[in-house]
């Protein structure tokens, strides 16, 4: 196990044997004669003197677990790996925090070689040397191609005495890509922990709701966010995944809405979009409740289609179906629903089958039912099935006349960690009834693949409308 300060940005969770095992297994898929360069991400200023939070890289943070910016990784085709790292510098220290150093990072990180990351420059020309291809990740770091390129030229300028010049540039996103689509057993129990306390962070939002607003309080949708940020963090988690939607009443309409400063009101909806990261790992938990702990007839109404759809669309996910099954199921409960209750008119509309081959749903659906989870929130991983890339049909899109290339969907393995998100977002507009109006409804659970089905990661929190209303008023 990796052994380092209690404040050194690293995860001393993990054994450095699995990092390794990654980096061994990209090398692999380099050939002989290739390399790879990781940059994690740079710090960015905020304002003045101040810096955003920082983050580091995904890509990086896959292969090295190392968290310090201004750090870079590589790795040659026969699995040499060299980490470029700042210095130990007891000034800078101070200000921010103790550093790994070259000197610790080979036993702490079990990368092979490291060096300053000053001597970057210096040293990459002398590295590429004599390789065939250069791989780097393409279009995630302004400016990485430039440098490289630089690099490259100093290379070039050696073949006078018989130096070799990568002829080839790839991108090593299409190998990182598909190594982490597919979550290892350690992801996977990071994962279930994130959730567990982005669950219990949405269950304290409820329950919040419905003890301010019997007391008679003036509660605000940042009053529901400052509760989620306060069980992120006493979870253990970092910070949230990704800026928390707290959207009440007709907001929830609003798909990407940020928590603001809007009343929340007996009787209204109230939609939260909101999950932590945790060593790396994000959450994605979307649930929506009644403020006051109650729904209405119409309110409930809407909720159980979601939640069917919901239902049809887990059922869908298991090995071998396409990742396009579940959005699938749920659009066909989602549009029998709209036209049961009235949202969409069967004489204007016709039968199910004519609402999905026309989109008419798409009033109120307007989104896809998922997406990879994983180290980022829309995680890494392509969406069309790798042996099939080339079988192409073409359609013409109902709704904008616009003509789209389809390829076969990505065929879910075990492993694989994907959200299933379904919702209503019913905005008043000409035939569309009254008691329906302002009314949003999203239910996103996190799911991870099984060799039976799927595994519902974020069900520590209720889903079902009567379980809802019994913890918010119990």
């Amino acid at each position: 196990m990796t052994k380092t300060a209690d404040n050194s940005p690293m995860n001393t969770n993990v054994p450095t044997s699995l990092f390794a095992q990654r980096r061994a297994r990209m090398a692999a898929q380099l050939g002989a004669k290739g390399i790879a360069i990781v940059p994690t991400a740079p710090e960015r200023a905020r304002n003045r003197d101040s810096d955003f939070l920082y983050r580091h890289d995904s890509y990086f943070y896959y292969l090295t677990g190392f968290s310090e910016p201004n750090a870079w990784l590589v790795v040659t085709g026969d699995g040499a790996s060299t980490l470029f790292c700042q210095p130990k510098d007891t000034e800078r220290e101070i200000w921010d925090g103790l550093r790994l150093g070259p000197e610790a990072a080979p036993g702490a990180l079990g990368v092979q070689s490291a060096l300053p990351v000053g001597e970057l420059d210096a040293q990459m020309p002398r590295l590429l040397e004599n390789r065939d291809a250069a791989w780097f990740p393409f279009a995630t770091h302004s400016g990485l191609e430039q440098r490289v390129a630089g690099w490259l030229e100093k290379v070039r300028a050696r073949v006078r005495y018989g130096a070799l010049c990568p002829e080839t540039q790839r991108d090593l996103c299409s190998v990182l890509d598909e190594m982490r689509l597919v979550k290892d057993p350690h992801e996977q129990d990071i994962m279930r922990r994130a959730g567990a306390i982005s669950a219990r962070a949405h269950a304290r939002a409820m329950k919040a709701s419905y003890r301010m607003l019997r007391e008679g309080k003036d509660m605000r949708e940042y009053h529901l966010d400052a509760e989620l940020l306060h069980e992120f963090r006493l979870g253990g988690s970092q910070y949230p995944a990704y800026t928390s939607i707290v959207a009440a009443g007709a907001n929830a309409c609003v798909l990407h809405y940020r928590a603001d400063a809007a009343p929340v009101r007996p009787g209204e909806l109230v939609l939260i979009d909101a999950g932590c990261e945790l060593d790396g790992y994000a959450s994605d938990i979307t649930r929506t409740f009644p403020a006051d702990g109650k729904f209405s007839a119409a309110q409930r109404a809407l909720y159980d289609i979601v939640l069917a759809s919901q239902e049809a669309a887990v059922a869908a996910t298991k090995p071998g179906a396409r990742f396009t099954d579940p959005h699938e199921a749920a659009v066909k409960v989602l549009a029998q629903g709209m036209l049961d209750v009235g949202l969409l008119d069967r004489n204007k509309v016709g039968t199910l089958d004519d609402v999905i081959e026309k989109r008419s749903y798409f009033q109120f659906y307007m989104h896809r039912t998922g997406h990879w989870i994983g180290l980022d929130v829309h995680d890494a991983g392509s969406y069309v099935e790798p042996g099939e890339v080339g079988t192409v049909s073409e359609r013409k899109d109902p709704l904008s006349g616009e003509v789209i290339k389809d390829r076969p969907s990505r065929i879910l393995r075990p492993g694989m960690a994907l959200t299933i998100e379904p919702g209503i977002y019913v905005r008043p507009a000409e035939g569309v009834p009254e008691r329906f109006h302002h009314i949003g409804i999203r239910i996103e659970d996190d799911a991870i693949v099984t060799p039976d089905g799927c595994e519902l990661v974020t069900r520590g929190v209720p889903v079902k409308a009567d379980e809802i209303e019994a913890l918010m008023r119990g």
